[in-house]
């Protein structure tokens, strides 16, 4: 394992339209000693063709021979991972191009082994809301309010195992499995600055916010096996939380 090289893992699925432009953005980092895994998860598109004219020594691309889902795809990238420090980034996504640099001395001062940043939406084509983040989140904080975005985030596999790493294989994988570190006893830590910028379109998961509100409550219920009064206690909040960012 490298101690100073940091994987950057990049589940793709018919995301032709940004790959070039995501994968550019980590090319263009101030912090150069990084690895990307691409792990393409059986796209019907264009998207291998232009990974493909990117690939070096630095840029892996894996193909998955049929689609799997955004969990699966994860975890095979940080099951080859070489690097000490594991970070997740879409196929749609970007990043500012100190991005890796400031996370990581955050990560070394404080000695802290899992990290997020603040991030903004990007709509139509420009920057729009920011999203501040807590200094640290811990488990009952989270299952109120999770405001750990998977591209935001970056971990210390030499504190915290890859086996802990692996994504939970349900809908929400992210927030399942930030939520599985969380009650395990790890802290997560925020660097309040705008690091990683998250597009907003029709058909992201994001936008529907009733069908976020079924899968929220399945992951009370289902996963973190919560009782009907907690379920209820914590959804509240998320409710709450989700209509004080909007006033």
């Amino acid at each position: 394992m490298n101690e100073e090289l940091v994987s950057i893992i990049i589940p793709v699925f018919n995301a032709e339209k940004y790959i070039e432009e995501t994968i550019e953005t980590v090319i263009k980092q101030t912090y150069t000693n990084w690895e990307i895994i691409l792990i393409d998860d059986a796209s019907t598109d264009q998207s291998k063709n232009k990974i493909k004219q990117k690939l070096s020594d630095k840029i892996t691309l894996i193909e998955l021979n049929q689609h799997s889902g955004t969990a699966i795809a994860r975890n095979e990238g940080i099951r080859i991972a070489k690097g000490r420090y594991i970070s997740f980034l879409d196929a749609d996504d970007l990043w500012d191009q100190e991005k890796i640099t400031k996370q990581l001395n955050f990560m070394k001062q404080q000695d802290y082994a899992f990290t997020y940043t603040a991030f903004q939406f990007i709509k139509n084509g420009k920057k729009s809301r920011k999203v501040q983040v807590q200094e640290q989140l811990e488990y009952k904080e989270a299952l109120k309010n999770t405001r750990i975005l998977s591209i935001a985030v970056m971990i210390d596999t030499k504190k915290i195992s890859k086996e802990d790493c692996y994504m939970v294989n349900v809908i929400n994988e992210d927030i399942a499995t930030w939520w599985k570190l969380l009650k395990k006893g790890y802290i997560a830590y925020g660097l309040n600055e705008v690091l990683v910028y998250y597009r907003r379109y029709k058909e992201s998961k994001s936008a529907c916010k009733i069908r976020n509100a079924k899968y929220r409550w399945k992951l009370y219920r289902e996963e973190e096996k919560l009782s009907i009064i907690k379920s209820v206690y914590y959804f509240l909040y998320y409710i709450w939380y989700g209509v004080m960012k909007r006033i």
